[in-house]
């Protein structure tokens, strides 16, 4: 079944399961809300619905996650102000 994860190995981030291994993209924030919007809109079944993050704290984000065709789990992320947020703790 092509879409499920062969692993099934998750690490518990902001109350939600992040498939490990993951492969991540960063996204200017304008990009990643034409990519959430776009996804839904044809129905993407997502490992974790686009949100944000960490809201108010070091490091917010946008992100959001959905296998590709052959099962590999993808992150997708954006930073209001990447040059302070990306290795935010």
């Amino acid at each position: 079944d092509k879409t499920m994860q062969v692993n099934n190995v998750y690490n518990p981030v902001d109350g939600h399961q992040v498939p490990i291994p993951h492969f991540g993209v960063v996204l200017s924030m304008n990009d990643w809300k034409t990519l959430a919007e776009k996804l839904k809109s044809i129905d993407t079944k997502f490992l974790i619905e686009p949100y944000i993050r960490f809201e108010g704290e070091p490091g917010e984000q946008a992100t959001l996650f959905f296998l590709d065709p052959f099962g590999n789990a993808l992150e997708f992320k954006a930073f209001r102000d990447i040059e302070s947020q990306l290795f935010a703790k």
